[in-house]
């Protein structure tokens, strides 16, 4: 490889890779914004987990001295979402926090919710609450519930993640204009406004894969040089 195609070579990648650093530095950004009231941003994607709490919690204030309201409910899962907890943790926490309210009076909503037999699920409860073993039919009908309940919350947090990336990301796109229009100010005559502006909105999309294109085209170069001798 010729010394001044090594360098240019060079420089190209170490500019994709920076333009890569200033997509996740907006991304970081834009993700800070959750520590805002109501979960700022991230309340794009969390309105799917809410309404499947709306769904499969009665509206009741207590059941059985828990204290566990729907209101408490969305309140804790709204927290762990905030805080990054992994969506697995996450579903295991809603479901754990939905069991506790199962009573013979909730059976029935909880049941339409998942479609399992409402009759059998009520006895269920009943059972639980009297700390009475579950019949073989019951313990299917149990594992059948929990296993809907799985799928209800895990589509809720696979379409909430989705709305929530999908946003930040759209929302990256004017912080990281803004970011590179402000280092043109700051370092002068290293790039115009405008090719700030161009260099900001390439650089969200680029950011997931910078290494990858930069790594691919130090590759491609290297292969062309090899045929070309």
């Amino acid at each position: 490889m010729e010394p001044h195609t090594g360098t240019a070579l060079t420089s190209l990648t170490t500019t994709i890779a920076a333009v890569g650093a200033l997509g996740t530095a907006a991304f970081g950004l834009v993700d800070a914004f959750k520590v805002l009231p109501g979960g700022g941003i991230s309340s794009a994607g969390f309105k799917f987990i809410r309404q499947a709490i709306f769904n499969l919690v009665p509206d009741v204030a207590s059941l059985n001295g828990t204290g566990l309201s729907r209101d408490s409910i969305v309140y804790t899962l709204q927290s762990q979402w905030i805080n990054g907890t992994a969506a697995a943790a996450q579903i295991n926490i809603a479901k754990s926090l939905i069991k506790l309210r199962l009573t013979p009076d909730t059976a029935t909503a909880l049941a339409k919710a998942t479609g399992v037999d409402a009759g059998i699920l009520s006895q269920i409860a009943a059972s639980i609450q009297s700390a009475t073993p579950l019949t073989t039919p019951q313990t299917d009908v149990y594992g059948r519930f929990d296993l809907l309940l799985t799928t209800l919350l895990d589509q809720a947090y696979q379409r909430a993640d989705q709305r929530y990336r999908n946003v930040a990301k759209f929302a990256a796109i004017p912080m990281a204009v803004a970011l590179a229009v402000i280092a043109a100010r700051v370092i002068p005559n290293q790039v115009t406004y405008s090719q700030a502006v161009l260099i900001g909105l390439i650089a969200t999309p680029i950011a997931p894969v910078a290494k990858d294109i930069a790594s691919a085209i130090s590759t491609a170069a290297q292969a062309i040089q090899s045929w070309a001798h």
